[in-house]
């Protein structure tokens, strides 16, 4: 089982992002995705699936950021399918699983933890020496605070179960 120190110091390593007071006070879950290059495909999507509202919202949102290269490693042509109006509905569906309708900081994870997302399915959590992943996708850099939430960077998009799901 590793030390509060170790998983403390993990955190610490995936976190090099941080806004300052007046930044979090002015930033919420979206404008923070905005600024960040890295995650201009997730913006798109959001954008596309009408949820940029709800995302600035007063929350408080935990959401799980896939990278752009994350939405690159899907087979060809997803993206750009999930993106079409007539596939909003599915987007949503993915989208909204990247999403915890309270705010989990780093501090709060366990080994084997879930939580349920808005989507309504759960993400279980992983805590290793390794670091932490939700499902498959590893956490890049955690605990980016929001006027309305926090954000995670993940390495993965994350599917809902296809029993939920119709992806």
């Amino acid at each position: 089982m590793m030390s509060m120190l170790a998983l403390a110091v993990c955190f610490m390593a995936m976190a090099p992002y941080s806004t300052s007071t007046n930044d979090h006070d002015h930033h919420d879950i979206v404008s923070l995705a905005q600024d960040t290059e890295n995650l201009s495909t997730l913006v798109a999507a959001i954008e596309a699936a009408g949820l940029v509202d709800v995302l600035k919202g007063d929350g408080p949102f935990t959401v799980f950021a896939p990278t752009n290269e994350a939405f690159e490693a899907l087979p060809d042509g997803t993206v750009e399918s999930l993106l079409m109006p007539e596939n909003r509905d599915q987007l949503v569906e993915i989208l909204t699983y990247h999403v915890i309708p309270s705010e989990v900081m780093s501090g709060d994870l366990s080994d084997g933890m879930t939580a349920e997302t808005v989507e309504g399915s759960e993400v279980t959590i992983s805590v290793s020496d390794s670091g932490v992943s939700v499902n498959d996708a590893n956490v890049e850099t955690a605990d980016i605070e929001a006027s309305n939430g926090v954000i995670h960077i993940v390495d993965a998009v994350i599917l809902p179960p296809e029993d939920n799901s119709g992806y």
